[in-house]
């Protein structure tokens, strides 16, 4: 039985955070892997600012190649899109039944959490890695502070990453900074 990190983004564009978290991650965790896992289609996100997925997706493989324990997953391709979490868990649970999942999130992610379809049953059901977003930010250490209906809903496991290193970058970022340039 491996123990499989699922990190998934747009990863438009990939940049250096996303693998220095990973790798990190891989390090410094239980995890056995961490699958980069491209996103065709972020339903909370505008599909018109995407790259192709198949250009997103050859990025990663580029940038993680080489580094023990990353894989780049094209997963959520064949499913119906837009790709919801929730349905992206059980259809690796049932491709992977031997293996066990621990979603890996940005603690940007614990304030929108609530908006995220069957996120009670993503609570419930698989660990959570929560990595900060900002220097010198510390997580809040309950759900309660994060938008997540005070702690009501039952959690498997959510494991703040308080030591992992904080990059100052994003792909909103980069956009923005290559559409200056233009």
């Amino acid at each position: 039985m491996r123990r499989i990190g699922i990190y998934g983004g747009s990863f438009n564009p990939v940049h250096f955070g996303h693998v220095g978290l990973a790798r990190w991650v891989v390090e410094h965790t239980d995890l056995d892997e961490l699958w980069l896992l491209v996103t065709p289609n972020n339903p909370l996100k505008p599909a018109g600012m995407l790259a192709p997925e198949q250009e997103r997706l050859a990025a990663v493989r580029e940038a993680i190649r080489g580094i023990p324990h990353l894989k780049a997953s094209d997963f959520e391709f064949s499913l119906p899109r837009p790709s919801y979490t929730a349905n992206t868990l059980r259809e690796l649970r049932k491709a992977y039944p031997e293996d066990t999942f621990t979603l890996v999130i940005g603690e940007d992610n614990l304030d929108i959490f609530s908006r995220w379809r069957e996120y009670g049953y993503i609570l419930a059901n698989y660990r959570i890695f929560v990595y900060p977003r900002h220097a010198g930010h510390t997580a809040s250490q309950s759900c309660g502070a994060s938008g997540l209906t005070g702690c009501t809903l039952p959690v498997k496991e959510m494991v703040f990453l308080s030591d992992a290193p904080y990059f100052d970058i994003s792909s909103t970022r980069i956009r923005a900074q290559q559409n200056e340039s233009k």
